[in-house]
């Protein structure tokens, strides 16, 4: 007979296997990230060789470099890939290094708060379709999210074009 604390202790390491099921990818490298918010066009490139490419949305007010926290902006500049969130709640996510310490220190001179939580991350249903739906990140369909998450990692560069 099965004593109570053998399935408990066999229950607990159940559900510690049971993780979000991350797609795997045995490709190049993905070297650098580029993507150009008026084109709405994203290249993930292995140094200078074109891996994907993809349409996204952006933000509520997408025109500008992002000033400050709610703006509906996404930063221009160079930053890296800095995490990644498989239980993210728009489906799989990867992180952007924003603020750097020119956007700090842009955002502490105008008063203000720069703001975070920079992703590249997927569309819920209910936003299929919808143009430039995020707080200031980029949106690419689900589908497309499952092909980028295991393709970029952190560090991974990422220059982000008007």
């Amino acid at each position: 007979m099965i004593s109570r604390r053998s399935m408990m202790v066999g229950a607990a390491l159940g559900v510690a296997g049971c993780g979000a099921s991350v797609p795997q990818y045995n490709g190049p490298e993905v070297t650098r990230i580029q993507v150009f918010k008026k084109q709405r066009y994203m290249q993930l490139l292995h140094k200078t060789s074109l891996l994907r490419d993809y349409r996204f949305q952006l933000g509520f007010a997408p025109d500008g470099h992002k000033l400050q926290e709610g703006d509906g902006r996404t930063p221009e500049g160079a930053y890296l890939i800095n995490r990644k969130n498989p239980y993210s709640r728009f489906h799989l996510s990867v992180g952007l290094s924003y603020p750097n310490a020119n956007d700090v220190a842009r955002a502490r001179a105008m008063g203000v708060s720069p703001g975070g939580d920079i992703f590249i991350h997927g569309t819920p249903d209910e936003f299929m379709g919808t143009p430039d739906w995020t707080w200031g990140c980029i949106a690419v369909t689900n589908q497309e999210m499952d092909e980028i998450y295991p393709m970029v990692n952190p560090g991974t560069q990422i220059f982000v074009y008007a």
